[in-house]
């Protein structure tokens, strides 16, 4: 809990929270993060957060009947953007200069094999493989920022 009060919460969610709230002209609040909450909360016997294997027992406790148990009980689910989609649309003229085979076979970093067929098969819509070409993007684009022009082999 302590980690990611200090490093997940403000470094990614609350991040998130902030651009999307400030996107539409809103500010957003989180109640729950009142500082009397925290220290309550963080005081707590482990015991107490998950019972039978339920996570966030007291607090979907005191839910219920307020919030619907259907609501309650729901599965978390995750904010994905769609990369694989972009990576077929509006970023696929980027994406294919980073991964260009003359380009990954002068850098020596990355096998240009494995990764041109992992970008076909994606294109193809046989796979998406859009997490995993975005890696090898984040990796190309940072290895571009870190290397001066001059040293930057040229594609074949």
């Amino acid at each position: 809990m302590a980690l990611d009060t200090c490093t997940y919460l403000p470094d990614d969610i609350l991040v998130k929270l902030d651009r999307a709230t400030m996107a539409v002209g809103l500010e957003g609040r989180v109640p729950l993060l009142d500082y009397r909450v925290v220290e309550w909360a963080a005081a707590l016997p482990p015991r107490t957060k998950i019972v039978d294997g339920e996570s966030k027992h007291l607090l979907r406790r005191i839910l219920r009947g307020y919030v619907p148990d259907e609501v309650i009980n729901r599965p978390k689910t995750g904010f994905g953007v769609p990369l694989g989609e972009w990576l077929r649309g509006p970023l696929r003229p980027w994406a294919e200069e980073l991964l260009a085979p003359s380009r990954l076979a002068a850098e020596e970093h990355l096998r240009p094999e494995p990764v041109q067929a992992m970008w076909v098969e994606h294109q193809a819509g046989r796979r998406d493989w859009g997490y995993h070409l975005w890696d090898i993007l984040m990796f190309q684009s940072w290895l571009d920022a870190a290397t001066p022009a001059a040293q930057v082999a040229e594609p074949a």
